[in-house]
């Protein structure tokens, strides 16, 4: 037999015939081989091994980019088939359909599974084979694997990590203007593709047509992801590595599985700070500067809206006409009657407005995304002075002594609002008087009428008729 099994193969099959001479000769085996018998032996050889064998490693995949590779004390996600010499199948962490997760090199493998790793990439498939007294020696694991079985391995690399790894940033894109960068207390908007390190996508800002948004160095995303959004410009791209220990831990969560590295493509929409204000940069001035708009000023002007990264949201220019308001008077957002104050005609300058002062975080559904900082590039094109704050309607001249009875056309005591709104509309239209630019005529004289109409019957009294300064006077009086 020592002569027949020589130079077989594993799964070969041999018929071996041996004479007595060779066998058990004239004594034989009492009770089981007569003396003198030849013996036939159907032979199948299932394993193969050597004391002076080492692990083998025959890798049949390797990605073409291999920026790290598994070292001494790293720990690892992998998947693999476990075979005996002849194929046979005694385990797979495939049809668990979980990763097989562990130290590599401290003596959590068995010895030959721990040097079999060393070296690989993530992505790398490998067949490793183990010598028994490298693996689980003459006892086996005292379930499928016998004792001094040799064992091959079909392993795949998903992942890669090392205690000691913090974050690591890989720069895709920053752009050639950068002239702030995120700062722990600012709140970002922001695109990304979550990955793991094999590729396998597990969430997408993109796929929900929504930037994700929020507050950075505060905790409230995972530890990794608040260092690696710390210092981006507005349109930056980079890529985001989280080891486990900085991402969501042993545990996991949802699609993500415990001990993964995360990998976070990420495009920076925005951000800003909860304490800033507008910003105003002025493109153009006329040499001729001298009436600055002011609160209750009645403005024309031409703008493009657009979100910090470039993305249009409305023009004047595309309708044709200009945008008018009032000053002040709370007909645009907050941060637009700050960016509008001081400015001349003719004057071109870009406002930037943080989404406090802007449309909060709701937005404009359809129109303005939530917590979006806006910019508003604006030319101003008409102006016309307003009246002093508080005032709907001034005399360009002076003020008859007998006022009521101009205004009390029939005589009969009472001003209703016809009469009243004749007269005012006579005054302005001879020069004699000025309305508050930029309002409703009717609104105005109706609100003017109202305060006159101080018992609320309909009728305005010589006796309830008052001037402004009248009214201030009498005020200060009392005071």
């Amino acid at each position: 037999m020592d002569k027949a099994l020589v130079g077989m193969c594993v799964n070969e099959r041999r018929f071996v015939k041996i004479p007595p001479k060779l066998a058990y000769g004239s004594e034989g085996v009492p009770g089981v081989i007569p003396p003198n018998a030849v013996l036939h032996f159907d032979v199948l050889l299932i394993d193969l091994w050597n004391l002076e064998d080492e692990v083998q490693v025959q890798t049949y995949f390797k990605p073409e980019k291999c920026p790290r590779t598994v070292q001494v004390s790293d720990f690892v996600r992998y998947h693999y088939n476990g075979t005996f010499l002849d194929g046979t199948l005694f385990d797979s962490s495939h049809n668990r359909m979980r990763t097989y997760d562990t130290y590599v090199g401290i003596g959590w493998l068995i010895p030959g599974m721990d040097q079999g790793l060393l070296g690989m990439c993530i992505g790398e498939k490998r067949i490793i084979t183990i010598p028994p007294f490298l693996a689980y020696g003459e006892e086996g694991d005292g379930k499928d694997i016998p004792g001094q079985a040799s064992l091959v391995f079909d392993v795949v690399l998903l992942d890669l990590h090392n205690p000691k790894d913090g974050i690591a940033i890989e720069n895709q894109h920053v752009p050639e203007s950068c002239e702030r960068r995120s700062q722990t207390g600012d709140f970002l908007r922001y695109h990304y593709n979550g990955t793991l390190l094999d590729g396998t996508l597990f969430d997408s800002s993109y796929s929900r047509n929504r930037t994700y948004d929020t507050y950075v160095g505060k905790g409230y995303v995972i530890a990794g992801m608040d260092e690696g959004l710390l210092g981006v410009c507005t349109g930056e791209k980079r890529r985001i590595i989280i080891p486990p220990h900085l991402g969501y831990g042993e545990e996991g969560r949802g699609k993500i599985p415990g001990s993964a590295v995360l990998v976070f493509d990420i495009h920076v929409v925005d951000f800003h700070n909860p304490s800033d204000s507008v910003s105003i940069t002025v493109n153009y001035k006329p040499s001729n500067c001298t009436v600055l708009s002011k609160k209750g000023d009645y403005l024309k002007y031409h703008y493009n809206a657009s979100l910090q990264d470039g993305t249009l949201l409305d023009s004047t220019h595309s309708l044709g006409k200009t945008y008018n308001i009032v000053l002040g008077s709370g007909q645009v957002v907050v941060g637009m009657d700050m960016g509008l104050q001081d400015m001349c005609v003719g004057e071109r300058r870009t406002v930037v407005i943080p989404p406090h002062l802007g449309y909060g975080e709701d937005g404009v559904e359809g129109e303005v995304p939530g917590s979006a900082v806006l910019v508003f590039d604006i030319e101003l094109l008409e102006l016309v002075s307003g009246l002093p704050e508080g005032y709907m309607f001034v005399w360009n001249g002076e003020v008859s002594p007998n006022l009521f009875e101009e205004i009390d056309q029939n005589h009969d005591g009472e001003v209703l609002l016809e009469e009243f709104s004749e007269y005012i509309q006579a005054q302005v239209d001879s020069g004699k008087g000025k309305l508050a630019p930029g309002f409703d005529f009717e609104k105005i004289v109706k609100n003017m009428f109202t305060n006159q109409d101080r018992d609320g019957n309909g009728k305005v009294t010589a006796e309830e008729f008052k001037l402004k300064d009248q009214e201030a006077k009498e005020e200060h009086d009392e005071l």
